[in-house]
């Protein structure tokens, strides 16, 4: 076969490209690798600034698939991202293509100046240390999407379908920006539409609109892996303040709390004003008296202590010791009408709480 001759009758306005890149990196690139380097290497050459966002528009790609072109080809030492103080990507700087070793020092090139940036900064490798695989924290606040992005998910039956769901929980037409946070929750952190929908009743139910908040709650549930909506259940059940546990633990429950139970706990210390010394001691009174509804019983206790001013555990006592003082029959005054501090006089009488309880 004749071998060809390739020429070209204008070497005007052209991009040179290294034989070793040819040689030694072309083949293992795949296709989005191969344009988001050579698209580089044109803007590089003519000096033009470029973006994520517009080489993802120009290529028809995302802006991960973007970010995963230019990651290949640092990882591969033939480009080195820059950062500012504040972790976005402001500039890549080509490195001469070579065959030597990682650890061997190479000349700088020009820089290619970005517009645009949405993405989270690497971890820092010096240029004498082998890459080291550490797990960096995604910086969520910088990923952005193009309108066209968000025209074909707003366009897509799935997600269209979501975009409806969504405006009739909240009542409202859907904002970009609402659209966007939309398509972050399922794109980035790769929720299904039923979890999705379990989301958007969660932060509703607890009147919770603003999508700030729903994005929230959204990336705390994808850090906690939950992919679910029964995965979603249990980790909500489960995350209540540690003093919630730790009270219910000194009256004897060991089992995830109810709402309920964990509302009564939470008014304590929050309501009340409580802190854990009084609470642990009206715990022990409660402990020691009963086997039953101790919850209801130590609420009891603590209302009253509320009511009579208690701030401190040395107040305890002689509070204590005023309910033990007999009162004249008769008494009257609003000190009467609390049928609590009637009925405990003289003691706790937790067989008349229980009484009051169960008749409810």
């Amino acid at each position: 076969m004749n071998s060809l001759t390739i020429y070209k009758d204008d070497y005007l306005g052209s991009t040179a490209i290294s034989n070793r890149f040819i040689d030694n990196y072309m083949t293992e690139a795949n296709d989005a690798q191969l344009k988001v380097y050579l698209y580089l290497v044109r803007m590089m050459s003519a000096n033009l600034p470029t973006g994520i966002s517009d080489m993802a528009d120009k290529f028809n790609h995302t802006e991960k698939d973007i970010m995963r072109a230019l990651k290949y080809w640092e990882k591969q030492h033939l480009i080195a991202l820059e950062y500012n103080e504040a972790k976005s990507l402001t500039g890549i700087r080509f490195l001469s293509p070579s065959e030597a070793a990682v650890n061997v020092e190479r000349p700088l090139a020009p820089i290619v100046p970005l517009k645009l940036v949405s993405s989270p900064a690497p971890v820092e490798v010096k240029a004498s240390e082998p890459a080291q695989a550490e797990p960096v924290k995604p910086d969520y606040d910088n990923i952005s999407y193009s309108r066209d992005q968000l025209k074909a998910f707003k366009d897509n039956a799935e997600t269209g379908q979501l975009l409806f769901i969504a405006e009739t929980y909240l009542q409202k037409q859907l904002t970009l920006k609402d659209i966007e946070i939309l398509y972050f929750i399922t794109d980035e952190l790769k929720f299904s539409s039923d979890l999705v929908d379990y989301l958007l009743q969660y932060c509703v139910d607890r009147g919770k609109t603003s999508f700030a908040y729903i994005k929230k709650v959204a990336i705390s549930w994808a850090e906690a892996e939950i992919k679910t909506p029964k995965q979603a259940k249990a980790f909500i059940g489960n995350s209540y303040d540690k003093n919630v546990y730790t009270i219910l633990k000194s009256l004897g429950r060991t089992s995830t709390p109810t709402p309920a139970e964990a509302e009564i706990v939470t008014k304590w210390y929050k309501d009340y004003g409580f802190d854990l010394e009084i609470i642990n001691a009206a715990c022990g009174k409660t402990v020691v008296a009963t086997d039953s509804h101790r919850l209801e019983y130590c609420e009891k206790i603590l209302s009253s202590w509320k009511k009579a001013g208690v701030k401190n555990l040395s107040d305890i006592p002689a509070v204590d010791s005023a309910f033990r003082k007999p009162k004249a029959s008769g008494t009257s005054g609003a000190g009467s009408k609390n049928q609590f501090n009637q009925m405990i006089h003289t003691k706790y009488d937790f067989d008349e709480i229980e009484r009051q309880i169960l008749s409810n």
